[in-house]
């Protein structure tokens, strides 16, 4: 299911109320957005606000915005994203 780029993040798959307010709180509000900034550094804003994001929710906005489950992801591509965390 491809959710329009003006929706509000909330209706991905994987995300909801709890991680759509968490994105709020750094400027992310639709998917747009989301795609836009790229969930590895949406996830990185999170952290810099003093926000503790899982590693479920990295995975869950990744594996969202293709309209997958968060568990569809391979363990290559898990390890892959937490690199890009502590290289950018």
């Amino acid at each position: 299911m491809s959710v329009p780029d003006s929706a509000s993040v909330a209706l991905l798959l994987n995300l909801g109320d709890k991680s759509a307010r968490m994105l709020s709180s750094v400027g992310i509000h639709t998917v747009g957005e989301l795609r836009a900034v790229g969930p590895v550094e949406a996830y990185q804003r999170l952290q810099v606000m003093g926000e503790r994001p899982s590693l479920t929710l990295l995975w869950a906005m990744v594996a969202g915005l293709r309209g997958e489950h968060w568990n569809t992801l391979g363990h290559k591509e898990k390890l892959s994203l937490q690199r890009q965390l502590t290289t950018e």
